[in-house]
């Protein structure tokens, strides 16, 4: 899966309309609390201004719903941006409509605008194709070209993801051309052994990665929520852990599955259980199986050993979901103990957005990994083997 690339496309003097994922966490006064995301923007950014285009910035924020949000606005984000740039960034108080066309009209060579909130109008998201298509239209007006430099939303059939693409000749942003390469290496060409970390609260959320990938990968280790689930499927006692009932079934039969295949399914051997998810609740760790009344909320040290050591040889490492809930320090371990391995390992090593991402970042271990992901949803549905509509819209290199 090659697409064209944005060196690809002429944006020389251009209108250059660029699709690109802000929707970045904030604190109740409307404070950016990370900024990754505008930053791993910023490659394809200064690209097109270094050549002469004039760049319309389109993001989404949080979930307005088809509404005008005072606190989902963009205003911090532009503020943001045109600090990491050094230069002006104007926002525009919407994304379609005469005053907007008119703003962009003035535009010279390596100006930057950043257009409002595109959920604020119900037609981006909406799933009758006429009007979906109708607003991608609107859009499209603004731009000669266009660049979708936003992995985190290319699953998703908006109109600013996948409609303006079939609008405008388009191409595909660094950020997104390295998202492609990363994971497509995992589907097409992974390098053996091949490790899959699967954590996070559901088995049901992994079901289809599981099933895409059984066949290539050498060896899954489950940890998290999920991990109880399969661990109830071998009759041991989870206590009052996270459990999926209606996954017990399908749990059991891939664990067999796995055996006749050969590929190694590797569960938590101890927990570190706690009476209620707090700082401050009662915690130790319990061999094997888990007491009534403790919830398991981590992997245990035995575990993390085990999990270091099925990672040892590893030529490729995916990791998808953390192995315990990180945000809560008692129970952040398992999870930091996974990621300072992969940190030191020579696997070609790929996490996961979401949680995943989350987790290493803040652990300040992200730059020791060869790929972090910057969607969540996206990544896991471009593992589970599926068309992902902002991506397909995009044309082959």
């Amino acid at each position: 899966m090659v697409k064209r690339s944005v060196e690809q496309l002429d944006v020389a003097g251009k209108r250059v309309l660029m699709r690109v994922d802000f929707n970045v966490p904030q604190d109740e006064s409307g404070a950016i609390t990370d900024d990754q995301r505008i930053r791993k923007a910023l490659k394809t950014i200064k690209y097109v201004r270094e050549q002469g285009g004039k760049l319309i910035l389109m993001s989404h924020l949080g979930r307005p719903k088809g509404k005008g949000v005072d606190s989902l606005r963009m205003d911090p984000v532009a503020e943001r941006l045109g600090k990491l740039l050094g230069v002006k960034v104007k926002k525009l108080n919407d994304c379609v409509g005469p005053e907007v066309e008119q703003a962009v009209s003035a535009m010279k060579e390596g100006d930057v605008v950043l257009l409002e909130n595109v959920r604020f109008h119900p037609e981006e998201e909406s799933k009758d194709k006429d009007e979906m298509m109708g607003f991608a239209k609107e859009l499209a007006k603004l731009g000669d070209v266009f660049v979708s430099d936003a992995f985190g939303t290319v699953h998703r059939a908006h109109a600013s993801v996948a409609g303006v693409a079939e609008c405008l000749d388009s191409a595909a942003g660094y950020l997104l051309l390295k998202e492609i390469q990363y994971l497509g290496k995992v589907l097409q060409a992974p390098e053996h052994p091949f490790v899959l970390i699967l954590g996070g609260a559901k088995v049901s959320d992994k079901i289809q990665v599981i099933e895409n990938l059984l066949d290539t990968a050498d060896r899954i280790l489950i940890g998290g929520g999920m991990a109880y689930t399969f661990l109830k499927a071998q009759g041991k006692g989870v206590g009052d852990s996270l459990l999926e009932k209606d996954s017990l079934d399908y749990a059991g039969k891939l664990l067999a599955q796995a055996e006749e295949k050969n590929v190694e399914i590797v569960l938590p051997i101890d927990h570190v259980v706690g009476k209620e998810l707090a700082e401050d609740t009662d915690s130790e760790v319990q061999i094997d199986e888990i007491g009534d009344g403790w919830k398991g909320l981590d992997i245990g040290p035995k575990s993390a050993g085990l999990f270091s050591d099925k990672l040892s040889d590893a030529a490729m490492v995916v990791w998808n979901g953390p192995v315990g809930v990180f945000e809560v320090e008692p129970f952040a371990k398992g999870t930091r103990a996974l990621a300072e391995v992969l940190a030191a390992s020579s696997a070609t090593t790929i996490i996961g957005g979401g949680d995943t991402a989350a987790a290493v970042e803040g652990m300040g271990l992200a730059d020791r990994m060869d790929h972090v992901s910057t969607g969540g949803g996206a990544s896991l549905e471009f593992l589970e083997g599926k068309e992902l509509p902002g991506i397909t819209a995009l044309p082959d290199a």
